[in-house]
């Protein structure tokens, strides 16, 4: 009988637990919009490797071209930790323009990079995924690891199935991305899984900050 009596316990606090996380989740979603709401300009979303060093040359990209964009009057919104992230905020910052950050709470935590002006805390993934497409105009896909494909997918597949409605998804250096783009070409396209048109209506590659600042500057008029 005790051993019953804690496991309905046990149940009740499993339940009782997961009931209050819906607070959680809602108090986290209504703190960022009534954060971002503020935001007084169209914005672009820039992705990339959390690994890249000031050197790389991908770094160094991101930084010239959200600079050049906020010099437009875009705001940038990345991630909000190193690497490429740091970089377009960066540029964003020092080009005197606005600077988002959706920082996430890992459990290796990598902090939020210094050159955010307008912040916002996340525990949740699918929150903050959220927050970057509602309030993008276009996402900048950089160079980057699993957690870039993770946003190019979800903005694409959106995208597609008329979730959202069409936005730019631009992926940068077309060396990087040409193997993936193959692949889409072949493997799925030859078995019907997507279309060669949906692959060209969505997505647009270049490879550099002015060519990706002037196609944007064509299609989002301020």
């Amino acid at each position: 009988m005790p051993e019953l009596q804690q496991n309905l316990v046990d149940d009740i606090t499993s339940v009782t637990t997961e009931s209050w996380r819906t607070f959680r989740i809602m108090g986290e979603m209504v703190e960022a919009l009534d954060t971002l709401n503020h935001l007084d300009r169209p914005c672009i979303s820039i992705f990339g490797s959390a690994r890249s060093h000031p050197d790389d040359a991908a770094y160094q990209a991101a930084e010239k071209m959200a600079g050049l964009l906020a010099g437009k009057g875009y705001g940038i919104i990345t991630g909000g930790g190193p690497g490429i992230m740091e970089a377009a905020n960066k540029g964003a910052t020092e080009a005197g323009g606005v600077s988002v950050g959706l920082h996430i709470h890992l459990p290796h935590e990598q902090g939020c990079n210094p050159y955010v002006t307008t912040r916002c805390d996340f525990r949740y993934f699918f929150i903050r995924k959220f927050m970057f497409v509602k309030y993008a105009m276009a996402y900048v896909v950089m160079p980057g690891g699993m957690g870039t494909i993770d946003e190019l997918s979800e903005a694409f597949v959106l995208a597609q199935t008329g979730r959202i409605r069409p936005f730019p998804i631009i992926l940068y250096d077309s060396r990087y991305w040409q193997g993936l783009l193959d692949w889409l070409r072949t493997s799925m396209v030859e078995r019907g899984y997507i279309s060669s048109e949906e692959i060209s209506r969505l997505i647009t590659v270049c490879d550099t900050p002015e060519q990706v600042v002037d196609h944007l500057c064509k299609i989002i008029i301020l």
